[in-house]
């Protein structure tokens, strides 16, 4: 092998991206677009959303989770239908329940942050994933109060976007959280994605 080839060969090692990583990518946002589908509608739907978020975190690492969860908002703004309820578009991530959408990367950043400072450690990942919640949910319920607005013409309060919009997933969130970490730590599938 010449130096010039060797060269070459060095710089098309240093991809930021192979083919494999966009294929995660690309499987993480149709993960995260089914599991929008499965929905009950509520104020704010009950999907499996956040469960999505938290396994392309937790399998695909930091930044090509948050690459996807970012397609995926993106998809969904240019009005591709990957919503809960077969929905898409700007009207949709600017609407009173937009501001969970977009928390989904806050998610994603904090779970990629402490990825980074603190490493591949399962109290780790469970510190990041209630603390990215706590940042998707403020930022949502806070997006929600400043939006919404009641058929009679009122505005939502804190203890009205609480009870509606945050109290009542408490429980499915806990249960999506364990799923997520089961599924997301087992070292098969792990090895398999990484």
């Amino acid at each position: 092998m010449t130096a010039e080839t060797d060269s070459i060969t060095r710089s098309k090692d240093k991809k930021i991206f192979h083919t494999i990583d966009i294929t995660y990518i690309g499987a993480a946002v149709a993960l995260i677009t089914i599991c929008s589908w499965i929905s009950i509608p509520t104020t704010i739907p009950f999907t499996l959303q956040t469960f999505a978020v938290m396994l392309a975190v937790l399998l695909l690492g930091g930044m090509r989770g948050t690459i996807a969860i970012t397609v995926y908002i993106l998809l969904g703004a240019v009005g591709v239908p990957v919503f809960s309820g077969f929905t898409g578009g700007i009207s949709r991530l600017m609407g009173p329940t937009g501001g969970y959408i977009i928390g989904f990367l806050g998610t994603a950043l904090v779970m990629w942050a402490f990825e980074k400072i603190l490493g591949k450690k399962l109290w780790v990942y469970i510190t990041a994933i209630i603390l990215g919640l706590v940042v998707c949910y403020t930022f949502g319920t806070v997006w929600f109060i400043k939006l919404y607005t009641a058929d009679d013409g009122s505005k939502a309060t804190l203890a009205m976007a609480l009870s509606a919009c945050v109290i009542p997933y408490l429980i499915p969130e806990v249960i999506k959280v364990v799923l997520a970490l089961t599924i997301g730590t087992n070292k098969a599938v792990r090895n398999v994605i990484q």
